[in-house]
């Protein structure tokens, strides 16, 4: 029991050292397996592509070591197995899962592999400690455009580039569709031919029109709320944004009444 909450205290730890550079290496390894399927989609010299292929084949044993010790070690396994968490980092690894079966179309769900990176998004981040949470705000929805921009190229990429090549060369002629396409610029220089590839692309705008604006509209209810508050810096964590009314550090809990009867003495 010990060891199974010491994993899982590590996997869930952003700060204590070892629970950072755990976490840490999980994000580079996110980010350098999403650069080598963006590298596979250009014309790679035959001897980098196999390299690609071993150092891609290591990240995903290293991907299914980790799930399998957070099922493991899971207080309770099946509402983890069911969680959104749960569900990305099993879809990230199913192309290794699958590897014996003959499958094709199941390449596409590497392309989700960049929703890892959600869960690192929140208030207590692990490059450090977020104050403000119009700044957290902020940083996912950039991060929601640059997943949705992301999975969906990399989706109308696997998808057209087979019967589409002349349009969709490389990753980054998809990117361009997409961004052009999400801009509601719509150069049409680039279109998908097939009807898989038009239906993704009505996803990819349904997606951004959905999460975009309600986030946007996060921030900006934050923004209100935050030209309500007072500088008060709480000694304990060092949060400085504070209802005017509060008592007590909305991060860590510590009083604040001593702060501001010396704040008032000045």
């Amino acid at each position: 029991m010990e060891l199974k909450k010491t994993v899982r205290f590590y996997l869930e730890d952003i700060e204590t050292p070892i629970g950072k550079a755990i976490n840490l290496t999980i994000v580079g390894l996110v980010l350098l397996s999403s650069a080598c399927f963006v590298a596979e989609t250009y014309a790679i010299p035959p001897v980098l592509r196999l390299r690609l292929d071993v150092l891609n084949t290591v990240i995903l044993i290293l991907f299914t070591i980790e799930y399998l010790l957070r099922l493991w070690s899971a207080e309770h396994r099946v509402r983890f197995f069911f969680s959104l968490a749960s569900l990305i980092d099993l879809i990230a690894i199913l192309p290794f899962l699958f590897t014996a079966i003959d499958i094709r179309f199941i390449r596409i769900f590497r392309w989700f592999r960049i929703l890892r990176l959600l869960r690192f998004v929140e208030g207590k981040t692990i490059f450090g400690y977020v104050s403000r949470e119009d700044g957290v705000i902020f940083a996912r929805i950039l991060l929601t455009l640059f997943t949705i921009i992301f999975i969906y190229s990399g989706l109308i990429y696997q998808v057209e580039h087979s019967i589409n090549g002349d349009r969709f060369t490389t990753f980054l002629d998809a990117v361009y569709f997409s961004v052009a396409t999400m801009t509601t610029v719509g150069f049409g220089d680039i279109t998908p031919i097939s009807e898989t590839g038009r239906l993704l692309t009505v996803l990819m705008i349904l997606t951004g029109i959905a999460l975009i604006p309600w986030q946007v509209g996060d921030l900006i209810r934050q923004l209100v709320k935050t030209s309500t508050q007072i500088e008060t810096v709480c000694p304990q964590c060092g949060l400085d944004s504070h209802d005017r009314d509060a008592n007590f550090c909305k991060n860590c809990g510590h009083g604040l009444t001593q702060m501001k009867t010396s704040q008032k003495s000045l």
